[in-house]
């Protein structure tokens, strides 16, 4: 029997120093990286924020609509672990356009449909599943032209009242999550990192 093999998030490389990410209770590597719910964090390098992807099982040639998407280098994913901070995985990955029609496109080219477009507060998002994470994609109709970039992350912990304790008022408030039975709490923008990070409860039983 034919098993359909789906994309799958394997690496995000991030311009931010590995010592911000330690700040916050992550085990990085001495070589900058950060492993986390099977996917390798690559921390370092120009720019600011996150600053490519790597996906498996896809038809992309370096880039997706404008987000580079390089190869992956690792070969299988890192094995599952959790952090000093209590965090066990990426929830998902946020990104920003300014035609969710035209990224979509973009994406079900390279093999990764969004398989629900909704309306909300927000404006018009996009979900889909890539491997330990979903995929977020909002429009922003105030990016000018043909603009798609990486934005943000939501981070899976075990506790948010340990979390809240270690990083004190770097967190914001504990509040209710849109996915029901789950809470979120958001880094504050002055914590010290460059990408825009929440922090969620697991998903309930």
């Amino acid at each position: 029997m034919n098993i359909a093999r789906e994309p799958e998030l394997a690496e995000l490389a991030i311009a931010d120093a590995p010592d911000q990410w330690q700040a916050l209770g992550f085990d990085v590597d001495d070589n900058g990286n950060l492993d986390i719910g099977g996917v390798r964090v690559r921390l370092g390098g120009d720019g600011t924020g996150i600053t490519s992807w790597s996906l498996v099982r896809v038809n992309a040639m370096g880039s997706i609509d404008g987000l580079p998407t390089p190869v992956p280098r690792v070969l299988r994913p890192p094995p599952f672990k959790t952090h000093p901070n209590g965090a066990t995985g990426i929830d998902h990955v946020v990104i920003l356009s300014s035609d969710l029609d035209r990224t979509g496109a973009a994406l079900a080219r390279a093999g990764v449909e969004l398989k629900r477009v909704q309306e909300s507060s927000r404006g018009r998002m996009g979900y889909r599943r890539i491997g330990p994470a979903i995929l977020e994609v909002v429009q922003q109709d105030d990016l000018e032209g043909e603009d798609t970039r990486f934005w943000g992350l939501a981070i899976v912990v075990i506790s948010l009242e340990e979390l809240t304790e270690r990083l004190g008022d770097r967190l914001g408030p504990i509040t209710p999550a849109t996915q029901p039975g789950r809470r979120v709490a958001t880094l504050n923008s002055d914590a010290g990192v460059s990408v825009p990070l929440a922090f969620m409860s697991p998903e309930p039983p």
